[in-house]
């Protein structure tokens, strides 16, 4: 015996309009259009590449790793990420535990040194994430991949457990609120100060201590198209930390402009977004709540 569909007879499509006016129904119940607004993984550089890196592998300053879990720009000179983009949604969330499987990636090129987790030890400095490790509990390889060297930089401990937690924290509360992020995260200069005070670099030079940790997070409610959603009055939360141990804990009080880490990495952040937007949403101090 043959069956019809769903919704394809009279008497069923009767019984829908009623269920649907009823509200007892979506309206998408009997089509095969996906929901707008169903949380999704979306490109982690839909708004922009901001150093231009590339998989050249002659450009080992600026190397482009592109995972489904995040995409960043590799320096094999400095042993760290320039920087991490990744997209946060509820669809990147559930019940996976955290791996702590610190180890190399075997992406990068051949014959480029290879940061182990043995060049942290010892160093007074925590093997910081750049994508945090819960931003990624969807399943086991997405947080295991959190754990890969080429996301880590060494970060005072207070900064990387206090006042960068505080942050990370609140990017999952805004994702617990119906919205959808955009983060890139990312280091310049070199030294700063651990529990086991100055360095400069670990690893007999191979790793370069950052002098300062910035991070920029775009909030959009879930939605499609998202770079062509980002507009003058969407928020854009950035803050740029000093490395040091004696930070406060508080992340909000270091909250500057886009502007501002553009200036002082030359990087072009949100490159995707219309030029007329990045020139109102960037040069702009988030003052919004923070928990």
């Amino acid at each position: 015996m043959m069956f019809l569909p769903f919704c394809t007879t009279l008497s069923l499509r009767r019984a829908l309009r009623f269920l649907l006016l009823a509200g007892l129904v979506s309206a998408s119940a009997c089509t095969d259009e996906p929901d707008p607004t169903a949380p999704t993984r979306d490109d982690n550089l839909a708004l922009g590449n901001p150093s231009g890196a590339t998989t050249d592998e002659k450009q080992p300053t600026n190397y482009l790793l592109s995972k489904p879990q995040f995409a960043l720009s590799y320096h094999r000179d400095r042993g760290i990420p320039n920087w991490v983009s990744w997209h946060l949604s509820s669809a990147w969330l559930g019940s996976a535990p955290r791996q702590d499987d610190f180890r190399t990636d075997a992406a990068l090129p051949r014959g480029w040194y290879q940061v182990t987790t043995g060049s942290y030890t010892g160093s007074g400095f925590d093997r910081g994430h750049n994508c945090p490790s819960a931003d990624r509990t969807r399943t086991l390889d997405d947080n295991s991949a959190t754990f890969l060297m080429t996301n880590i930089m060494p970060q005072a401990p207070t900064n990387n457990q206090r006042t960068w937690v505080g942050l990370e924290n609140y990017c999952r509360t805004l994702v617990d609120q119906g919205n959808e992020l955009y983060i890139i995260c990312g280091s310049y200069g070199r030294g700063g100060t651990g529990s086991n005070g100055y360095a400069t670099t670990l690893d007999d030079g191979r790793v370069t201590v950052p002098a300062r940790c910035w991070k920029v997070v775009v909030v959009l409610q879930v939605g499609t198209d998202d770079a062509r959603r980002v507009f003058a009055d969407t928020r854009v939360i950035a803050i740029n930390t000093p490395n040091r141990n004696d930070l406060n804990s508080d992340w909000a009080g270091y909250r500057t402009s886009v502007d501002a880490i553009e200036q002082a990495t030359g990087l072009d952040l949100l490159s995707a977004v219309s030029t007329a937007v990045q020139a109102t949403i960037e040069a702009r101090v988030d003052n919004g709540p923070t928990q």
